[in-house]
């Protein structure tokens, strides 16, 4: 759910002061929401590693990585 203020931050353009501490605070506030970080990169047109620093520099709370774990070795 991008708007207006994030449509105009096109891919590899520099996000400086306060255009940044907008994108960080919105981005930390969805990404609370329950979005994923790769969901965020894609709405916002920026990288996943970009959408992540900016969400680490926020003080977000990263979630584990999900899906199944891939040591399933049955106990008899």
């Amino acid at each position: 759910m991008a708007d207006s203020s994030t449509a105009d931050l096109g891919k590899g353009k520099r996000i400086t002061g306060g255009d940044r501490t907008s994108l960080a605070d919105e981005l930390k506030k969805r990404y609370d929401g329950g979005e994923s970080i790769r969901s965020l990169a894609t709405s916002t047109n920026r990288s996943y590693g970009f959408v992540h620093r900016l969400l680490s520099e926020s003080g977000a709370t990263l979630r584990s990585r999900g899906g199944a774990n891939r040591n399933n070795k049955k106990t008899a």
